[in-house]
């Protein structure tokens, strides 16, 4: 019995090491069989990718988008971005105001006109985004001739045109020059004060050569 309990406290000798196993996952202890393993089986080693895979990639995104950008300069836009199409014309509705003057000077840098209204439905869709807007100046005022209104193109304003004046309007009070948008008609206004402006311009053509 005592024999039995000095080999259980004897000490491992060098047959008794712990010593990794070839061919499982832990340790293997001589005499023992004790064998908690460590296993490389079932790890996933990702692939990366060689130089020439990711050069012909990379060809295949630029190729794409050249594609895209050749599809997008083909469309055709009759307006400019920020500009609004009615019946065949582009209309700019300024974000900021300016006077009358530089008002014109604002749309011919942008190679338009300060707007020139030549029809009623025209008319119609101008007062209504002015309206939201708030007093918006036109191309038109009798600079040139007091009482004589003129547009800035040259031409003289139609008869048809001249019953959207309000109540009493124009009607030249305190030097009243410039022709301006106000609630649901026209008015004269002080070419000096600011107020918003519309540019119009003619739309571009997208029929087929």
């Amino acid at each position: 019995m005592r024999d039995a309990e000095e080999a259980r406290t004897q000490p491992l000798g060098p047959q008794d090491e712990e010593e990794p196993t070839s061919g499982g996952t832990g340790y293997f202890i001589k005499g023992f069989g004790f064998q908690p393993t460590y296993c490389l089986q079932n790890m996933a080693v990702s692939k990366v990718p060689s130089y020439q895979e990711r050069r012909q990639e990379k060809q295949k995104i630029d190729k794409e988008m050249s594609q895209l950008k050749t599809g997008i300069a083909g469309l055709c836009r009759p307006c400019p971005w920020d500009w609004t199409l009615f019946q065949r014309n582009c209309y700019f509705f300024s974000q900021s105001k300016r006077n009358w003057a530089d008002s014109v000077i604002a749309c011919q840098d942008m190679g338009a006109q300060l707007v020139v209204i030549k029809s009623v439905e025209e008319q119609n869709f101008l007062q209504l985004n002015a309206k939201n807007k708030g007093p918006t100046w036109m191309g038109l005022s009798d600079l040139k001739k007091e009482g004589v209104w003129q547009w800035v193109d040259g031409s003289h304003l139609w008869f048809s045109l001249s019953n959207n004046w309000l109540p009493g309007e124009p009607n030249n009070d305190g030097d009243e020059d410039c022709a301006e948008f106000r609630g649901d008609g026209w008015n004269d206004g002080k070419c000096r004060v600011e107020k918003f402006w519309i540019c119009k311009e003619p739309a571009a053509s997208c029929s087929s050569p």
